[in-house]
């Protein structure tokens, strides 16, 4: 029998944005409303598109932008704070597109659409979804880190590194791969 190279997984040496060691805010008030207010944004958005034309448009990427934009308005914001609101708005959409395509469904099978039924129709789904997760976050996040890769979530974490900027939570940046000298440039902080 041949002898199997068991390659070590990167989860091993990965090294997280923001040290174990630091504290800055993260939980906050206005990360939370924030993020509620995208999601209701964003969800509205995604069901009158999905309804509309039977597709639908993942928002992560510009919650995270637009979080940026109001929390650094608002004053000094961390790196976890946008990663909230980014997250809870994000969620929220997700809700709405699980709803509108179970919608048709219940249309099909004869039931009426009351509010109630939709309220309850999102609120089992949004259950059922983190019960799900539950067993399958240490597979799929801790285990597969490196290996999984999640295009969104990996498009989202460059996005939201420029909400902060300045130590604790900065690194020095790598080399830029695109070519662009603007994108290697030093930047400002107005």
């Amino acid at each position: 029998m041949a002898s199997e190279t068991v390659e070590k997984s990167p989860a091993s040496t990965f090294r997280p944005y923001v040290p174990d060691d630091v504290v800055i805010p993260e939980f906050t008030l206005r990360a939370v409303l924030f993020g509620m207010l995208f999601g209701i944004i964003f969800g509205a958005v995604t069901v009158y598109v999905g309804l509309r034309a039977g597709l639908t448009v993942a928002a992560s990427i510009p919650i995270a932008v637009l979080s940026i934009s109001l929390l650094r308005a608002m004053g000094r914001a961390t790196i976890l704070e946008n990663n909230i609101v980014q997250t809870t708005g994000s969620a929220g959409e997700s809700v709405a597109g699980g709803v509108i395509f179970t919608l048709p469904a219940l249309i099909f099978l004869g039931f009426q659409l009351e509010y109630t039924r939709i309220l309850l129709l999102a609120i089992i789904g949004g259950i059922l979804g983190v019960l799900f997760m539950i067993p399958l976050r240490r597979q799929l996040i801790v285990k597969e880190h490196g290996n999984l890769l999640y295009p969104e979530g990996t498009a989202c974490a460059p996005t939201t590194r420029p909400g902060c900027p300045e130590p604790p939570c900065a690194r020095p940046r790598p080399p830029s791969t695109s070519g662009s000298a603007t994108s290697s440039a030093p930047r400002s902080r107005a």
